[in-house]
């Protein structure tokens, strides 16, 4: 019982060099996701919305041309309701 018991400390402490190890690993990593990783997508955000703001201002006619293709996708729908409407009133008057 005595062996069992000084092998079961002994795992018992390899578990806690394994998990100190983790530990260890666990706040490197943190350390890393905060000073690169969140810095690093912190800059290619601030860079994409400059360059968007470039564009935006080197092409304005694209802006309008999205507002214009929304409103004729919009009208298009609308034109095709109607035109059902209209296939189901002649049928009814028919």
């Amino acid at each position: 019982m005595k062996i069992e018991m000084r092998d079961m400390k002994t795992e018992m402490q390899d578990m806690r060099a394994e998990m100190q190890d983790m530990n260890r690993r666990l706040t490197g990593l943190e350390l890393h996701i905060e000073n690169f990783t969140d810095k690093n997508v912190q800059l290619i955000a601030e860079n994409f919305i400059e360059l968007t703001n470039k564009l935006n201002q080197a092409i304005p006619a694209a802006d309008k041309n999205l507002a214009y293709e929304v409103k004729v996708n919009f009208l298009i729908n609308e034109v095709n309701k109607l035109k059902k409407a209209m296939t189901e009133i002649k049928e009814k008057i028919a």
